[in-house]
């Protein structure tokens, strides 16, 4: 990850659906400006999702993706069809493109209600209007377009650009917890999992994120921590990685508010409140009971690993028990969740929040608790309530779960 490029997971994501045919990869190539997708007039062309990552001024960085048609056919296209319907998950504005000489049918009024039911901001893109005698009137969401001549395609990518502005939220890994001046300590182990040359994702985000605030942050390892920490007895927060959490909250003094990269990631396109009370499932656990453990990116696995390897041996130590251990990687995540008794998903630094919060909803609704790393690395340790005092919001609401 180049440390001047705007990461995937921070990107609007806009994605293209629609019928086989329906003119989809031409107007994706007409909107970025790139032989992006092949085009052909046999149906199915497009067989996997393409992403391509681009700027959409006004707006900044943005993250395209066309999809297979949705009316896809056979075994194969059934597949196609399932891809699509996942890249709904991670879709921030939905673009819809219909054949305009051919008019809106069940398949795509279908997906229209799934993308109303996921409350996504979409777009109606009626494609091939060269064709028509005369245009429609326009509204917010419909557009008549030609890919073939480069009709509205500008005034396309500008509504895209609005709908998206307008949807925006502003999130804050910890910056709206400080003031300008603060020093805040970024604890970051370098060992044989640590990424050569650089730094990872979240301790990134984290540090630019402190900078936005006009705070200070100082960056040391967690063998200069003690030393660092008596020259700065007025240090305002001290977020460390996870794995030496431990170590950690004994050298930090107790008056100084301590928390981790996981337990802020979990906080900013999360649900803080619902992993901290999913932790507890582990309290329940027996031999053979089956626990899935989530990552959303993919990497190669080293030997000691920190969800393959870590985890497992610090829930075997700390429950006496041996479950069996599944996992799961990347953008796939499993549909079947019955045979789990509880999930551990990483800080989703490489999903974006609609995904993040799509994956912890679904969860939820098959009832299964679910928690991330940090909150259960701090929880073993005894120091969870230490970990998320920092955030008054989170503490409230789980003051007033234990009240109900």
């Amino acid at each position: 990850m180049s440390l001047n490029a705007t990461p995937w997971a921070e990107r609007t994501q806009i994605a293209f659906f629609g019928k086989t045919n329906a003119g989809k990869s031409s107007i994706v190539n007409a909107f970025t400006g790139q032989s992006l997708s092949i085009v052909s007039e046999i149906a199915g062309t497009t067989t996997d999702p393409v992403y391509k990552a681009m700027e959409l001024l006004p707006l900044g960085p943005v993250q395209i993706i066309d999809t297979p048609g949705i009316d896809d056919e056979g075994i194969l296209g059934k597949q196609r069809v399932q891809k699509t319907m996942q890249v709904l998950n991670r879709t921030d504005i939905a673009i819809v493109i219909i054949d305009a000489c051919v008019g809106i049918d069940e398949t795509e009024k279908k997906l229209l209600e799934k993308i109303t039911e996921k409350k996504i901001p979409y777009l109606l893109v009626w494609n091939k209007s060269d064709l028509l005698s005369s245009i429609p009137e326009e509204n917010d969401n419909n557009i008549w377009v030609s890919a073939k001549t480069g009709f509205h395609i500008n005034e396309l990518k500008n509504l895209t650009a609005k709908i998206a502005s307008l949807s925006e939220k502003e999130n804050h890994l910890i910056s709206d917890m400080l003031s300008t001046g603060d020093f805040v300590i970024l604890v970051v182990p370098i060992d044989k999992a640590a990424p050569k040359g650089r730094l990872i994702l979240p301790q990134q985000q984290t540090i630019r994120d402190i900078l936005e605030a006009g705070a200070v942050p100082i960056v040391v390892r967690d063998t200069e921590l003690e030393a660092v920490i008596k020259k700065f007895p007025s240090v305002k927060m001290v977020i460390t990685d996870s794995q030496v959490f431990s170590y950690v909250s004994s050298v930090v003094p107790k008056e100084i508010p301590l928390t981790s990269f996981s337990i802020l990631m979990a906080r900013y396109k999360g649900d803080l409140p619902a992993q901290i009370a999913g932790v507890k499932a582990i309290e329940k656990l027996q031999n053979g009971d089956k626990v899935l453990i989530v990552e959303g990116c993919t990497h190669h696995r080293q030997c000691d690993d920190i969800g393959s390897v870590k985890l497992p041996h610090w829930i075997c130590e700390y429950t006496k028990v041996q479950p069996e251990f599944c996992f799961c990687s990347g953008r796939e995540f499993p549909q079947d969740l019955s045979e789990y008794k509880c999930i551990i998903h990483c800080g989703g630094c490489m999903l974006n929040e609609r995904e993040m919060k799509y994956r912890l909803g679904y969860v939820q609704s098959n009832k299964i608790p679910i928690t991330n790393y940090g909150t259960l690395i701090a929880y073993i340790n005894g120091i969870l309530p230490r970990t998320i005092a920092p955030f008054s919001d989170v503490a409230a609401i789980l003051e007033q779960n234990e009240k109900l």
